[in-house]
C-alpha cells in the first residue's frame, strides 16, 4: 500500500516512520520536499504521488511563536489540511490527521469528549481547530486524532528539555495547575498503525474526530517529578522542583488549565486504547537508554 506521510523530522513523524518502514510503500515529505505554508504546491504534489492513505503529522507546533506569526500558523495548520483532504478525497484515499487538546478552553471540570464545543484560547489552538473544520467540510474519509502533551526521544519537547534542565539547575519552578495526560509519540504511532490495520482488514469504525491520549492525568509539575525520579534512579543529581500556578509563569499564549480528553469513543468504535502515561513514559525512557 502506498502511504504518504507529511512531516519529515517531527517527533511523531519519526515514530511513524520507525513503525511503518518495511510494512508499506512509504513516501515521506518534510518541509524541504513540500512546504505546507505554500498551499498551491500541495494538491499537485499529492496527486502526482497517488497515495492510497495520507498521514499528516506535520504542523506548526510552536505555541508561543504562533502568537506572533498567525498567518504562517494558519497556513500550515488550517489551510494545508483542507487541501490535503481535497486531494485525498479526489484519490479516494483516507486522511489521518493529528490535532490537539488546545482546541478547548480548559474551563470544563471533567475530561472533554468529542461532543464538547471547542473554544481555543490561543492562535495555535484556533489554527488547529480551523484545520479540523476544513477537513470535515471536504467530507472525505478521514480520522482526526486529538492528542495532548506529546513528547518523545526526538526533537524539542518537554521530556528532553526537563532531562537537560534538571541536571543543569539547582531549582526549577513548574506549573502545577494545568492538568492533562503526557502522551508518548510512540504510543500515538503504534495506535495509528492499529487504526490502519483495522481499516485494511475491513474492521474500521466510523470516520470522524476522536480523542487519543495516554490514560491517567497529571500536571506539568507531576510530569517533571516523574522525569526527575528516573534521573535519580540513574544516579543523577537533579534540581529541586517547586510547584507554581500558571499566573506565576506568564507566556505569550494562554494555555488551558484542563487538557484532559475522554478517549472512550475511540476504544468503543475502533477497539484502541493507549497505556497509562507512567507506563508509556517508562517505555520511552527504555528506548532512549538503548540508543
Amino acid at each position: 500500500m502506498r502511504v504518504l506521510l507529511l512531516g519529515g523530522q517531527g517527533q511523531l513523524s519519526l515514530e511513524l516512520q520507525q513503525r511503518l518502514q518495511g510494512r508499506v510503500d512509504l513516501q515521506v515529505l518534510g518541509s524541504a520536499q513540500l512546504d505546507l505554508a505554500q498551499g498551491t504546491a500541495i494538491r499537485p504534489r499529492v496527486l502526482e504521488l497517488r497515495p492510497q492513505l495520507i498521514l499528516n503529522a506535520a504542523a506548526h507546533t510552536a505555541v508561543d511563536q504562533a502568537e506572533s506569526e498567525p498567518e504562517r500558523a494558519f497556513a500550515i495548520n488550517a489551510t494545508a489540511p483542507g487541501l490535503l483532504a481535497e486531494a485525498a478525497a479526489e484519490l479516494g484515499a483516507p486522511l489521518l490527521h493529528y490535532s490537539t487538546d488546545y482546541v478547548f478552553d480548559g474551563r470544563k471540570a471533567t475530561p472533554y469528549d468529542e461532543d464538547d464545543t471547542p473554544n481555543p484560547l490561543n492562535v495555535y489552538g484556533r489554527s488547529k481547530l480551523a484545520g479540523e473544520q476544513a477537513i470535515a467540510a471536504v467530507g472525505g474519509a478521514h480520522l482526526i486524532l486529538r492528542t495532548s502533551w506529546v513528547y518523545s526521544r526526538h526533537g524539542r519537547n518537554f521530556l528532553l528539555t526537563m532531562q537537560r534542565l534538571l541536571q543543569e539547575r539547582d531549582s526549577l519552578n513548574m506549573v502545577s495547575d494545568q492538568i492533562g495526560a503526557p502522551t508518548w509519540a510512540g504510543s500515538i504511532a503504534q495506535a495509528s498503525c492499529q487504526l490502519i490495520e483495522h481499516w485494511q482488514q475491513g474492521r474500521a469504525g466510523p470516520w470522524g474526530t476522536y480523542h487519543l491520549t495516554a490514560l491517567g492525568e497529571t500536571s506539568w509539575f507531576g510530569f517533571a517529578s516523574a522525569i526527575a525520579a528516573q534521573l535519580r534512579e540513574a544516579g543523577k543529581t537533579v534540581a529541586h522542583l517547586n510547584p507554581i500556578p500558571s499566573s506565576a509563569y506568564p507566556t505569550p499564549a494562554q494555555r488551558p488549565l484542563n487538557s484532559r480528553l475522554d478517549c472512550t469513543r475511540l476504544q468503543r468504535d475502533w477497539a484502541i486504547q493507549l497505556p497509562q502515561w507512567q507506563a508509556a513514559l517508562q517505555e520511552c525512557l527504555a528506548e532512549q537508554q538503548r540508543l
